[in-house]
């Protein structure tokens, strides 16, 4: 492309994460937005999703700056209580699920620097995605176009990440290698990854596409939050007893996948498959005494896991009562194995084998969805979904007082979602919805009970009731508006039973109550400018009193009913003003976000501060025959300001905070050959 066509996307973009067709946008009743190749890449490290998500109105991500623990992701506040990975979202890249049967996830493999777009939907269609599906993250990989680059970013506190990619007709292959020293101690970083996707000819109506993704992350450091006295006298530290018990973790991951699609008499049959395995090694930071009990779990956990799927899906455009008509069925049938060993962390080495199971989920899902266009100016949307998630764990870990701890649960739901569009104009329309979604429990929920070893099978899934209404406005070619309304009711949502001794346990807590109000805005403006905004306002709170025991050592204490969602904040703000001048080839950045406090715990008895920082970027780019070079500058945090960047939600030992780095500078090249 030419310099002059590298402008911002146009507002009609195309997803597919909602109907699992490729549709625009606009003419769709739920709220999504895509974040495209250009916002993901150009000016950015291209490592973690918190660099471009928060365009997105209703998510948040956080960088907690402990790759050993990934991002804190939450959609209208799903997913706020996770400690570590990402649950209460439904994660895809490429059709292959990033997040497990029991709706336990992660990022950290996504690659980014071949990423062709992450469509983000938020509201009630998210159910028909299955368990967990409080929103969805979709990542589509790019076809790849002929030529090969190379890029180099090297940024502060030992940062720097090299990355190439070779694309030919149909396919691309991608490779990097990210390392940081972390702005905390105790908290360095390395990845490797490649990414592959290959469209192989076939016939004119059929298609096959291949995906492959290798992720590697060796002895990750993980630095474990600080007090807020802590945080106060010195962000850069590290928690003593991360260094006593050389807390870190050790992860590889390899999956591959084949997805195929043919038309015949009037339908469009989709099936895919995927497999893959993941290890993963944690130590973690428990006393001795507690870990030599017979009951307990041990300190190091040690994850051997394969799992793998499938999915098949028909679809027929039709017409009913002479209007257009389509009707999607499909299903979907996922599996995860893993051995499940733990050990005792003596003082950063392995001890004595302390836990040995091996456990097991399977999710099947079948689902209809249709379309209807029923009358000139109107659009129906609804689909209906039945969910089974099975879970089984048999324990080969019985000793003495350790019995055999072995067992299952099943959850079923039926999920379903419906939709209305009504056009005001052809620039214009509103819309509203509804869907019912469920959120099981994952493994890492289940893992203990307050007595004794095992699974707790005794939790229950959570059970939510969506609401959305909407406007979708395009003025001209130049702005994008889109805003909504939401409203969910959760009963059963699952909470801290006890949080001590090094380990946390779940129980049903009763009702919550989430709504608030979303407003994005995408304006091309004269004189080369683009500006674009993002906007949450969102209540998240407890409607009934529980009780929990919370804190080392531990303490009884009450959560009162109205007490705030931890880990969710109030509101939060994300503004950009780029400005782009085509004949040079010269463009700058401006950016704001602000997000209002965060509390830590359940009982809201503290929380982060609300703040709000400032990041420029500049760059330049040069075309010259078949080569593109372009260069950038970017600087984070500009006032240097202190403030907690995520939390580490119900902490037992008080250790709620995260600290975000002060003012940090990266630049970075690339060089691009087409042929």
């Amino acid at each position: 492309p030419t310099l002059a066509e590298e402008t911002v996307p146009r507002a009609d973009s195309v997803v597919v994460s909602a109907t699992r067709l490729e549709q625009s946008a606009f003419d769709l009743p739920v709220s999504i937005d895509s974040v495209n190749k250009t916002q993901l890449q150009d000016g950015q490290l291209q490592v973690n999703l918190s660099e471009s998500l928060a365009r997105v109105p209703g998510i948040v991500v956080q960088n907690r700056q402990n790759y050993a623990q990934d991002l804190q992701i939450t959609s209208r506040g799903f997913g706020g209580r996770s400690t570590f990975g990402v649950r209460g979202l439904r994660l895809i890249t490429d059709g292959i699920p990033a997040s497990f049967p029991d709706g336990q996830g992660q990022v950290s493999h996504f690659d980014l620097g071949s990423a062709q777009s992450v469509e983000v939907l938020r509201g009630p269609f998210a159910v028909m995605h299955g368990n967990a599906a409080g929103g969805v993250i979709n990542v589509v990989t790019e076809r790849g176009e002929n030529g090969i680059s190379g890029d180099f970013i090297l940024g502060s506190f030992g940062t720097n990440r090299i990355g190439m990619k070779v694309g030919v007709d149909g396919g691309l292959l991608s490779t990097s290698h990210f390392h940081t020293d972390g702005y905390r101690q105790h908290s360095s970083a390395e990845r490797a990854q490649m990414n592959a996707k290959l469209a192989l000819p076939m016939a004119a109506s059929s298609s096959l596409t291949l995906v492959a993704n290798v992720f590697a992350s060796p002895a990750t450091q993980d630095p474990l939050g600080l007090t807020r006295a802590q945080m106060n006298a010195d962000p850069r530290q590290v928690a003593a007893t991360a260094l006593t018990f050389d807390t870190r973790k050790s992860q590889a991951q390899q999956q591959l996948g084949a997805a195929f699609a043919h038309k015949f008499s009037g339908w469009t049959l989709h099936a895919a498959v995927y497999g893959g395995h993941r290890d993963v090694r944690q130590y973690l930071a428990i006393p001795l005494a507690t870990q030599n009990v017979a009951t307990h779990s041990g300190a190091v956990i040690d994850l051997d896991r394969n799992y793998g799927g499938g999915s098949l899906r028909l679809t027929r455009d039709a017409s009913l009562l002479g209007r257009p008509f389509t009707l999607t069925l499909g299903g979907e049938v996922e599996r995860m194995v893993e051995r499940r060993l733990g050990f005792i962390n003596n003082n950063g080495a392995i001890a004595g084998l302390k836990r040995d199971e091996d456990d097991s989920v399977t999710a099947a899902g079948g689902y209809a969805q249709a379309e209807w266009r029923f009358a000139e100016r109107w659009i129906a949307l609804a689909g209906l979904r039945a969910n089974r998630v099975a879970f089984r764990a048999v324990d080969f870990f019985i000793v003495g007082s350790n019995g055999d701890d072995s067992g299952r649960r099943n959850y079923r739901a039926t999920t379903p979602a419906a939709g209305i569009l009504y056009r005001l104009s052809p620039a214009a329309s509103v819309y509203a919805n509804y869907g019912r979604g469920f959120e099981t429990p994952t493994f890492a929920e289940l893992a203990y009970r307050t007595s004794g070893a095992g699974l707790n099978f005794g939790l229950n899934a959570s059970r939510s009731r969506h609401l959305e209404a909407g406007i979708k406005a395009l003025l001209g070619e130049r702005l994008r508006l889109n805003a909504a309304l939401f409203d969910v009711a959760t009963r059963d949502e699952i909470a801290i039973q006890s949080n001590a001794g090094g380990r946390s346990t779940f129980k049903n807590a009763g009702r919550t109550h989430r709504g608030g109000v979303e407003l994005g805005a995408n304006a091309s403006l004269p004189m080369g400018f683009d500006a674009l905004l993002a906007w949450t306002r969102l209540e998240a709170k407890f409607l009934d009193t529980f009780a929990s025991v919370a804190n080392t050592p531990a303490v009884a204490v009450t959560v009162p009913a109205g007490s705030k969602l931890p880990g969710v904040p109030r509101s939060s703000l994300y503004a950009e003003l780029r400005w782009r001048h085509a004949p040079s080839g010269f463009r700058a950045a401006l950016e704001f976000q602000r997000k209002a406090r965060v509390w830590v715990d359940d009982r809201n008895s503290e929380a982060a501060d609300t703040y709000g920082i400032a990041n420029v970027a500049a760059g330049f780019t040069q075309l010259a025959d078949n080569w593109r070079f372009s260069e950038f500058l970017r600087i984070d945090n500009l006032s240097n300001r202190r403030y907690a960047g995520s939390v580490v939600v119900n902490d037992a030992n008080l250790r709620f905070y995260e600290p975000a780095p002060g003012r940090s500078t990266m630049v970075g090249m690339q060089a691009k050959l087409g042929f």
